[in-house]
């Protein structure tokens, strides 16, 4: 058996099925995760374009692991207390401020008790972060001094506003607020007001709501034109809607989603039997704007074919309490129960509404009449 795979929760799948000796079979890698992280990495990218991310270091920054900019916050800071140490260091020595330089009782010195690099270290440290303890200061015999101190309280000024706002904008990311929407973990086919659709759920584990939400879907495929060529994650849109629309969700409990699969859908030639062997990636997507911060966010999710259920249909979850509450009942968020719909398919649905109209009398017999009328000529 040779297998080809990368993602390991999807050809779980594959190999649940069972597979036949010498059979080769390639397991399909997803593009969007079932959290909404995507699956892609660049490669060949010219060397100067690296400098684009410098250029943009800010979103870099931010963007980054957290191990990454708590080691940066404390070299940020660590760092310029020793540049400006050895700054100070170097003053007090010209200056034959330090220990052992043998100056005399008159001798002025341009920092108090500055006299090795443990204390230039000190004072570099109590001046950038304003300690004042009052031990060590400037005497105001040399000029350069001033300079320095006031450049250090700039630049230390600037390294606090920096870090403070990457963050801030770091916690404040609205993907975290995304972990908080959640969609079922499979989807399922089966009929809603006589029409056949594909039905998944989505739910705001939030009290607070996000403002005009939006849902649409894209089917991701490979296609081959008639030209031979082949299109590698072609996207076809797919529209969801609930029963009062699709624009501007009431989202204060868990939604049930519809695509209603007619002429136009991608999945109408499918069948429950043909299903499981189709190629494709249903990703969806939730937008909106959290009423809390203000903050647009984006929640993603992917179904892949072995995870859209044929013939099933979702379990109720929203009941209402003795008190007057509505409760909502999250252990059957994503649990489905067989439905009568068995081996339709879309084909037969939208047959079904073609079928003929009025009622066949049997007492009406069919006889063959023969054209004995004479032909006249006019």
């Amino acid at each position: 058996i040779v297998m080809h795979c990368r993602n390991i929760p999807t050809c779980l799948s594959c190999l649940s099925e069972g597979c036949v000796h010498h059979e080769r079979r390639i397991c399909r890698t997803r593009l969007v995760t079932k959290d909404g992280r995507c699956n892609i990495e660049f490669g060949n990218i010219k060397y100067h374009n690296h400098f684009a991310f410098l250029v943009d270091f800010f979103t870099t920054i931010v963007e980054i692991r957290w191990h990454f900019v708590l080691l940066l916050f404390i070299a940020s800071f660590t760092g310029s207390w020793f540049i400006f140490s050895l700054l100070w260091y170097w003053i007090a020595k010209s200056n034959g401020d330090l220990i052992g330089q043998n100056f005399t009782a008159s001798h002025a010195h341009c920092i108090v008790n500055v006299n090795d690099f443990t204390t230039a270290f000190l004072y570099s440290l109590e001046t950038q972060t304003t300690i004042g303890y009052g031990g060590r200061a400037l005497t105001g015999h040399c000029p350069g001094t001033v300079a320095i101190i006031v450049v250090q309280s700039l630049i230390g000024v600037f390294i606090n506003c920096f870090m403070c706002g990457v963050i801030l904008a770091k916690i404040s990311l609205p993907m975290k607020r995304a972990k908080t929407v959640t969609f079922s973990d499979t989807a399922v086919i089966c009929l809603n007001k006589g029409r056949l659709c594909l039905v998944i759920r989505v739910a705001n584990l939030r009290k607070t709501l996000l403002i005009g939400s939006q849902i649409y879907g894209k089917l991701l495929s490979t296609t081959v034109m008639p030209d031979s060529k082949t299109i590698i994650l072609d996207q076809v849109g797919i529209d969801f809607a609930v029963d009062a629309g699709k624009d501007n969700l009431f989202f204060v409990c868990p939604l049930t989603l519809y695509h209603v699969i007619d002429r136009a859908s991608p999945f109408y030639n499918m069948t429950a039997d043909t299903l499981q062997q189709q190629n494709f990636e249903l990703v969806v997507f939730l937008d909106g704007t959290a009423e809390s911060t203000s903050s647009a966010c984006q929640v993603r999710t992917s179904f892949i074919p072995q995870e859209v259920q044929w013939g099933y249909s979702f379990l109720p979850i929203i009941s209402r309490t003795k008190m007057g509450k509505y409760r909502v009942d999250f252990s059957n968020f994503s649990r489905t129960v067989p439905s009568d719909l068995g081996q339709c398919n879309s084909n037969n649905n939208q047959n079904n509404h073609h079928k003929k109209l009025g009622i066949d009398n049997p007492g009406f017999e069919v006889i063959d009449i023969q054209d004995t009328m004479d032909v006249t000529k006019l």
